[in-house]
C-alpha cells in the first residue's frame, strides 16, 4: 500500500458549478465525470471561467455534487446550480493513480484522523487535477487531491 501524507488546513470555500445527485457508489465512475461535462458545457454556453473538477460528498449515503469550480460570474441553468466546497478545518492528502485507487486515498484519511483523534463533520470531497496529455501514457502521474472536514 502507498503511504499517504495528511496534513491539516484550514480552507475557504470555494465557489462551484455542480450537478447534484444521490448515487451508489458503483455508478461514481460514470456519474462524477458525466456530470462534469454537462457542467462544462452549460460554463462553455455562457462564456464562463471554470477551474478542475470537483466531487462534494455530502454524507455517507453519497448526496453527491459534481462539477466545476467558478472562476467568475456564472448564472444557473437547469440542473446545473451554483454551490461551494466546505469551509473550515480540513484533514487532506494528494494521490497519484488512476481514479479507481481513490478509496485508499480516503481510507488513509479517515485512519489518519481517528488514530490522531480528530473526528469527521461528514463532507469530504475531490479536486481533480487538469487532464495533462501525459497521464494518457502513465496514469500513475493522474493527481487528485482528497479532503474531509473536520468536526469542530
Amino acid at each position: 500500500m502507498t503511504a499517504f501524507a495528511v496534513q491539516l488546513q484550514q480552507l475557504n470555500s470555494v465557489h462551484l458549478a455542480v450537478i447534484r445527485r444521490q448515487a451508489r457508489s458503483s455508478e461514481l465512475s460514470r456519474l462524477v465525470p458525466e456530470c462534469c461535462g454537462v457542467v462544462w458545457n452549460a460554463l462553455r454556453a455562457q462564456q464562463a471561467r471554470g477551474g478542475r473538477h470537483v466531487a462534494v460528498y455530502w454524507d455517507d449515503s453519497i448526496r453527491l455534487e459534481a462539477g466545476v469550480e467558478l472562476n467568475g460570474p456564472f448564472v444557473e441553468q437547469g440542473e446545473v446550480v451554483r454551490s461551494a466546497t466546505p469551509a473550515g478545518a480540513v484533514a487532506s492528502t494528494t494521490y497519484f493513480g488512476p481514479y479507481g485507487g481513490l478509496g485508499a486515498a480516503h481510507d488513509a484519511v479517515r485512519s489518519w484522523c481517528a488514530a490522531n483523534n480528530h473526528d469527521l463533520a461528514g463532507p469530504n470531497w475531490e479536486i481533480y487535477g487538469h487532464w495533462r496529455p501525459e497521464w494518457d501514457a502513465n496514469p500513475s502521474l493522474i493527481r487528485t487531491d482528497v479532503y474531509y472536514l473536520l468536526a469542530d
